[in-house]
Order: C-alpha cells, then sequence, then structure tokens
C-alpha cells in the first residue's frame, strides 16, 4: 500500500472527503472513534487513549462525522473538527473529517477496509454508545466487519453489558486480558476495558453552554 506525498491517500468511489495528514502503512493497528463530538470533551480523549493503550494500537483515529442519525443536529463541522483536533493532538491520536459520502457507521467501516486492505481496524466506542448499538444502521453487520473495543464509562456499564448487542454477541466476548489480540481477532469478536470513570459529557457541556448564553 502507497501513499500519495502531494495530498491525501484516494478512498473507494464516495470516499474521497476523507482527509488523512499521516501515514498509514501495511500492518498496522488502528482504531477508528467515530463521533459528532459536539463538542468533544475528556471523556472522549479518556476512551481513546484507553483503547490505544490497552489493545496496542499503532494510531487512532477519530472520525469527525457530519452529523448524526440517532441526534440532534451537530454544531459547525468545521468547527468540531478543530476542536477535536486540539483535544486529541498527540503522535498516535489523529483527526479526520469523516466527510466521505457516507451518512452510517457501517458505510464508513466498509469504505476504509476497501481502501486499506492490509490495515487492522478496530471501532472504539464508549460504554453509552455501545448500550445503544442496536439502533444504529445495520448493527450487526458493524459486529462481522471488525472487532469492537467498548470502554467504560459512567453509569452505562450495566446498560452496555446487558443490552441488546452484548447478548446477541455473548460468545464473541473476550476478557481484558486478551485485550493486545482483539485488533488480530476475526470478527464478530468485542472486549470491555474497564478505565477510571471521566464524567464529562457533550450533552452536559452544550446544556451549560446555553446556559450561559440565556
Amino acid at each position: 500500500m502507497s501513499s500519495r506525498r502531494s495530498g491525501a491517500p484516494r478512498l473507494p468511489r464516495g470516499g474521497e472527503g476523507l482527509r488523512l495528514d499521516f501515514a498509514l502503512s501495511p500492518g498496522m493497528r488502528v482504531g477508528l472513534f467515530g463521533g459528532s463530538f459536539d463538542p468533544p470533551h475528556a471523556g472522549h480523549l479518556q476512551v481513546a487513549r484507553t483503547a490505544r493503550r490497552r489493545l496496542g494500537l499503532d494510531r487512532v483515529i477519530w472520525l469527525v462525522a457530519p452529523g448524526n442519525p440517532l441526534k440532534q443536529d451537530p454544531g459547525a463541522l468545521a468547527e468540531r473538527v478543530a476542536l477535536t483536533r486540539a483535544l486529541a493532538s498527540g503522535a498516535a491520536i489523529s483527526v479526520a473529517e469523516a466527510r466521505i459520502g457516507a451518512r452510517f457507521t457501517i458505510d464508513t467501516v466498509r469504505m476504509l477496509k476497501a481502501r486499506y486492505p492490509a490495515l487492522r481496524f478496530v471501532w472504539i466506542m464508549g460504554a453509552d454508545s455501545f448500550a445503544d448499538l442496536h439502533r444504529w444502521r445495520d448493527w450487526r453487520g458493524i459486529m462481522a466487519e471488525l472487532p469492537v473495543a467498548v470502554v467504560a464509562r459512567p453509569a452505562a456499564s450495566l446498560a452496555a453489558l446487558t443490552g441488546l448487542a452484548a447478548r446477541r454477541f455473548a460468545a464473541a466476548r473476550l476478557p481484558e486480558r486478551a485485550a493486545r489480540r482483539l485488533a488480530c481477532a476475526k470478527p464478530p469478536a468485542w472486549i470491555y476495558l474497564s478505565a477510571p470513570w471521566n464524567f464529562a459529557s457533550s450533552t452536559a457541556l452544550r446544556q451549560s453552554s446555553a446556559s450561559m448564553l440565556d
């Protein structure tokens, strides 16, 4: 696999808008951390760092989505990308603008796998998101496409571990001690990673910001 110096690597048709300003090499273990990040906060950063460290990932890519079908319309994409870059800056953590012509996670994942077949992708999500995974478009397809890492989030652990996705894929769950094997596991495969709780919340931050303007 090669990448062009003069610009971002080309993606399959419909995926040209994903802007990567960093190199990806065959065999790398890459975590995909998607969301609207409206706004990004320390809780998001903890999820990304926990997954990178515990899974032994070479890089974590934050995919800042234009919107979220399950939530209210987010703020301006450019602003959210800038805020996420400022928060997540680091040698092994990068940010990409996920304007790739795909509205749903399943399409994004398939585009990236088609463009980078030699990479080992892992989908990263907080426990709060995993608890709602069954509401996502083709959520079973997501589990079948790549391994999934679920990182603890306040007040969401029980819902995540007893929810529909956890029950449907109970046989595919790996123990925490196998975290470094997840990226090489054949999907469906998922793992729950315990971590100190960080109570930062995008919803709370938006509400706080709105109250200050009233």
